[in-house]
């Protein structure tokens, strides 16, 4: 459908649309050559628009296309034209359309983040920068301490450390607590089983009622009873009704050398869960201890310089892989009689080779098994070579039953020298009933040697 003009005749005035209704020129009607078909007869004029109405109101004026004379689209030689809107009415402005991309309106939290994460930051900023020069610039002072390093291994706390084994031991050590007619007598202890009973001294509990009271590791307390005591031994056990007890190591004190790391755990001066550490300084340091009107006790000690004082007594010496090794039970002081002695690194063990047999016999009847010799000592032995003097031989003890004689000189007992009567007889209850051991004697110039089998005594 084309509205009725020919643009293909460039530069020529196109001829008028034929209006609705017109009739077409015939086909007979001439025609000028070369007008590719167009009429030779002048166009018919088109009344004008009614310039009163718009062109839309006059009398026989065409309702097609009033201004199509100066439509630029109809027309492509004629010149554009860009029409402006008019302005529009208030009240008829379409509803605005919110682009969902657009950045929204920051909220009061939004407000608020900003500041404070800004001071943040600032704030770090510059007390990193501020450290930094005042540490260049020496304005912070000297800087304590070299660069944080690997710890040691010790610090480590190792199950073999000594931390690692005090850990291990402390829930097993008590404080004993004992009345009596001069007040109350506070020693330590240590779980040997666990339906309750505990080892300790018989100087903590001897002259009590036979009733103590044990304080545990955690603060908590129970009541005990005194289940037997041996004086000459310095050992007592007692008794807890408790469950959930965790029982200590036992250890062979006949293993211990010279130097062997150690430590004492108690109460000393009523500091409960005291631990100090210290080697073995000695064995088989024979003693002879005692109060005023008491029993004497014999027993071949083990020496230590871990520090223990008043309230150790009845605690565990123990070794470095968390086993009991003693009972510690006596210090050597420098003060005078009566005062109070403290620690000066002399402090010495019942080998627990020796406590545990006790506490067996105790346990089991009532009482301990002293083991004896069969003989009597003197006195020292006369000559250079030391040795201690046969004064007596049971006919049917066990040293008679070796060959041993009155005047006999002990010279050494399974290889330990003998110098003072007290050696003898300590050395002797460190063994068991029944244990064979070496004796080295003189008997006028000649040296012998001779096998005993030791004895429980029939006390």
């Amino acid at each position: 459908m084309t509205d009725g003009w020919d643009w293909r005749r460039g530069g020529e005035t196109p001829a008028p649309a034929r209006p609705p209704g017109a009739e077409a020129p015939s086909a007979g009607s001439p025609t000028t050559p070369g007008a590719r078909g167009v009429s030779a007869a002048p166009p018919e004029t088109w009344p004008a628009p009614n310039a009163a109405s718009g062109g839309s109101g006059a009398a026989g004026a065409s309702p097609w296309w009033s201004d199509a004379l100066s439509d630029p689209w109809r027309d492509p030689a004629a010149p554009t034209a860009v029409v402006v809107p008019g302005i529009v009415a208030a009240g008829t402005e379409p509803e605005p359309v919110t682009d969902p991309d657009a950045p929204g309106r920051p909220t009061l939290r939004h407000l608020l983040l900003i500041p404070v994460i800004t001071a943040l930051l600032a704030g770090t900023l510059g007390g990193a920068l501020g450290y930094a020069f005042a540490v260049r610039g020496g304005a912070a002072g000297t800087v304590l301490g070299a660069e944080p390093a690997q710890p040691p291994a010790l610090a480590q706390r190792k199950p073999e450390s000594l931390a690692g084994v005090a850990e291990r031991v402390l829930p097993s050590v008590v404080t004993v607590r004992v009345s009596n007619l001069g007040g109350t007598s506070e020693g330590s202890g240590f779980i040997a089983s666990a339906d309750g009973h505990v080892i300790t001294n018989d100087h903590v509990v001897a002259g009590g009622s036979g009733k103590a009271s044990v304080i545990f590791n955690d603060g908590s307390s129970a009541a005990a009873t005194v289940v037997g005591q041996d004086p000459e031994s310095d050992i007592a056990v007692i008794k807890v009704s408790r469950s959930g007890l965790r029982p200590v190591e036992f250890g062979d004190s006949d293993a211990l050398a010279v130097g062997d790391p150690v430590l004492a755990i108690g109460s000393p001066l009523s500091l409960a869960n005291t631990v100090t550490a210290g080697i073995v300084s000695a064995l088989d340091r024979t003693m002879q201890a005692g109060e005023p009107g008491g029993p004497v006790r014999y027993y071949a000690a083990i020496q230590t310089d871990a520090a223990v004082n008043h309230g150790n007594s009845g605690g565990p010496l123990v070794d470095g892989a968390g086993r009991v090794v003693g009972v510690n039970s006596t210090i050597k002081s420098l003060v005078a009689e009566g005062q109070e002695a403290g620690n000066i690194g002399l402090a010495f063990a019942i080998p627990i080779n020796q406590a545990k047999r006790v506490t067996q016999d105790i346990i089991g009847t009532g009482k301990a098994r002293r083991t004896v010799i069969g003989a009597q000592v003197g006195g020292p032995g006369a000559g250079a070579s030391g040795g201690v003097r046969l004064a007596a031989v049971e006919p049917s003890g066990p040293a008679a039953g070796a060959g041993l004689r009155v005047g006999d000189v002990i010279l050494k007992l399974n290889g330990r020298p003998m110098t003072e009567p007290t050696d003898l007889i300590a050395l002797v209850r460190k063994f068991a009933p029944g244990s064979v051991v070496t004796v080295e004697f003189r008997r006028g110039a000649d040296r012998q040697n001779t096998s005993v089998t030791l004895a429980a005594d029939a006390k």
